[in-house]
């Protein structure tokens, strides 16, 4: 059986070592950083037309629910205009049997009443089916929109999962690799480390002095700071840009592959 390999305590490397170490994490960070932008926008444009897909299905549930409170309306409404025009009838058929003028007009009162009740439904049932047919032409053009949104989603996620096929297994061995080296890593170090990353535009949080400047901001190094990092006795960050330099020849000795330990 395979001996465990014994993870090294970050307090016992030394500065060189950790050098060493972050240079070659800000390489394998790059690596990544390359295989995420030549995806490019594609994962963000997926997720914002996910949302949009949502958003208009739930558009939809709205709209429809909306007709179905419109149809309840006018199913009420229809119902009150026979209900009036069966007192109508009633009262209609009252007046042949009345006795006096007073009970003749107070039936004509009545119908009248219930002739302006079926008026007014008939007026309501005329609004509700139009905000009906104008609920309707709104899910027929939200539905247009979601069909050509669902057919753009299909041909952006078809697009990422073939460069996701393509780069999947070097990404998650290059994610390997770096969580391997931050284990050597004192905790402190790294967050300055991630957090110079974050802030930096090009992400690089660790820069090999090139011709006497930094290798992030191009800005001229002191000679004598130049000795102190060739020294590798501390870690020196650039006065300018607060990236993390390392000496050129630590650089060039330092293997980034992730297939090589």
């Amino acid at each position: 059986m395979a001996a465990k390999t014994k993870i090294q305590d970050p307090s016992e490397v030394s500065v060189e070592d950790k050098l060493k170490a972050l240079f070659r994490l800000q390489k394998v960070d790059s690596e990544i950083d390359k295989i995420q932008i030549l995806r490019g926008e594609l994962p963000l444009e997926v997720q914002d037309l996910e949302d949009e897909i949502a958003g208009l299905q739930t558009r939809i549930g709205n709209l429809e629910d909306e007709i179905k409170a419109l149809e309840k309306n006018m199913s009420g409404k229809k119902h009150e205009i026979v209900e009036a025009n069966g007192l109508i009838k009633k009262y209609e058929e009252q007046q042949s049997h009345v006795r006096n003028n007073r009970e003749y007009e107070s039936l004509s009162k009545e119908i009248e009443y219930q002739t302006l009740e079926i008026q007014l439904c008939e007026k309501r049932i005329k609004e509700f089916s139009q905000q009906s047919d104008e609920k309707k032409h709104s899910i027929e053009e939200s539905r247009k929109v979601l069909n050509d949104r669902n057919n753009d989603l299909a041909h952006k996620k078809s697009e990422l999962n073939e460069i996701v096929a393509e780069t999947q297994k070097e990404e998650d061995e290059l994610f390997k690799f770096s969580e391997k080296i931050s284990h050597v890593i004192e905790d402190r170090l790294l967050t300055a480390y991630k957090r110079i990353r974050t802030n930096a535009r090009n992400g690089l949080a660790v820069v090999a002095v090139e011709r006497d400047a930094c290798g992030g901001c191009f800005n001229k190094i002191p000679p004598q700071r130049q000795l102190d990092i060739r020294s590798r006795r501390k870690i020196i960050v650039c006065e300018y840009c607060g990236r993390i330099l390392v000496d050129h020849d630590l650089a060039n000795i330092v293997n980034p592959a992730h297939k090589s330990n």
